[in-house]
């Protein structure tokens, strides 16, 4: 099947040809044409399948097709949620691409991190398409600053990392200023059990397109396992990134502090890297975004709040510096590489303290992870395991059980994102508890 096939007008396949793209990815083939009729529809796919395109296209077609008159402001048409802010400015941007052979639609996203009153003066000269982060549009909503009663279409997108964020509450809230009569496009790489009661309770007869198997990993990524003793990640990880000559790199960590030291060890170590983290300001985060894309930074180390949104172009590696305590944030961080038909690799350097967390992974993906261990860098077994570190209190870092409670964060995607979250239904759970009652396995 061809783009042509799909009903879409003649600039965007102008575009869509002037971007390479021949043929349409199996959730586009199937959620456009859905999308132009008009369905409420729940779309199922893993990260890097291009889902965007799959949602953007069709929805400047409609707005396209339904020009608004020459006078007054534009009202806002459609509104996308995302849950962090280098999301929404990616969506923005694939809308800004895509429709530039369009009659003029205009398109903002709005997060926070950023100044509020150029968003106010830019809404206020009308816009077309709002991407936004929930909490910085409910500032926008309780300053009435914005009017969402025109909204015709809605978009939630990566539905399952909003709600991971504890972004329901604020959902709801902006459904409330929505127009009942709207088309609805909630679009999710995994869909829980509470996803669906959130689908339940606003779209209509939803079409649901599943191109990939739920939870599943993707299977263009070679993923590998590398024990090691947890003081001698850092060197480990220096002697992968050098031996393999390794040029662009994405590194998770748990923690802001520990993605902040990491990274200054690696550039100790000589190897050019950045941070990007929730308490970093968004000027800071997006020039490392871009240096790194740019191939000015060969490592960039990242909390989870980037296991979402980045759009990185045939990354190779992604590593697990430490484990998630979310096994599912496992799936999405090394969805970061393999995407759209390119292979990659994904590396976790596991020490003692996270076994149990990796059987939690294993069981999810339904797969047992081949173990490597590097030459030089063989585990101590006499080595016992210890709590995991979950952040940094009073200057000194603090271990303490992975079911141990959090205390609430400031609300993610704005204020503080990447604020440490309780599994659901995970605390205390045995893996959890005997983790370091285990040794590795082969």
């Amino acid at each position: 099947m061809s783009f042509s096939a799909l009903g879409l007008r003649a600039e965007l396949l102008l575009t869509v040809g002037e971007q390479g793209y021949t043929q349409p990815t199996p959730i586009q083939a199937q959620a456009i044409p859905a999308v132009l009729a008009g369905r409420d529809l729940m779309g199922g796919a893993q990260t890097g399948t291009g889902k965007t395109a799959g949602f953007t296209l069709p929805l400047l077609h409609k707005l396209a097709e339904q020009p608004v008159g020459a006078h007054g402001r534009t009202p806002v048409r459609a509104l996308i949620l995302v849950p962090t802010r280098e999301l929404a400015a990616q969506v923005q941007a694939s809308v800004y691409t895509y429709g530039k052979h369009l009659p003029k639609i205009r398109s903002l996203s709005v997060y926070g991190g950023v100044g509020f009153h150029p968003q106010v003066q830019a809404l206020k000269r009308g816009i077309d398409i709002l991407v936004a982060t929930p909490g910085r549009l409910l500032d926008h909503l309780q300053q009435r600053t914005v009017d969402l009663s025109k909204v015709q279409v809605l978009v939630l997108d990566e539905a399952d990392r909003m709600l991971d964020m504890g972004f329901l509450p604020d959902i709801r809230k902006v459904l409330a200023h929505l127009p009942k009569q709207r088309q609805n496009l909630l679009f999710s790489a995994t869909f829980s059990d509470e996803i669906k009661r959130l689908a339940d309770g606003f779209m209509h007869e939803p079409l649901l397109i599943e191109v990939a198997r739920r939870n599943a990993a993707a299977e263009l990524i070679e993923q590998r396992v590398c024990p090691v003793d947890r003081e001698r990640k850092k060197d480990l990880l220096a002697h992968l990134i050098t031996s393999g000559d390794w040029k662009q790199v994405l590194v998770f960590t748990r923690t802001k502090h520990g993605a902040n030291n990491l990274a200054e060890k690696l550039v100790k170590s000589g190897i050019r890297a950045d941070a990007i983290h929730g308490n970093k300001s968004q000027p800071a985060r997006t020039r490392a975004l871009t240096e790194f894309k740019a191939g000015k930074i060969r490592v960039l180390v990242a909390t989870d709040i980037a296991a979402r949104g980045l759009d990185i172009d045939e990354l190779p590696h992604v590593v697990n510096f430490e484990l998630p305590h979310v096994a599912n944030d496992y799936v999405h961080r090394i969805g970061r590489t393999g995407r759209a038909g390119s292979t990659g690799e994904a590396v976790s350097l596991v020490c003692v303290d996270e076994l149990g967390l990796l059987r939690d992974i294993e069981r999810l993906i339904k797969r047992e992870i081949k173990k490597e261990i590097v030459p030089g860098f063989e585990i101590d077994p006499r080595i016992k395991a210890e709590p995991i570190v979950q952040g940094k209190r009073g200057g000194s870092q603090q271990r303490r059980p992975s079911n141990a409670p959090h205390k609430a964060g400031n609300r993610p995607g704005n204020r503080g994102q990447n604020a440490p979250r309780q599994p659901a239904g995970r605390a205390g759970s045995k893996s959890s508890r005997d983790s370091g009652r285990r040794a590795f396995s082969y």
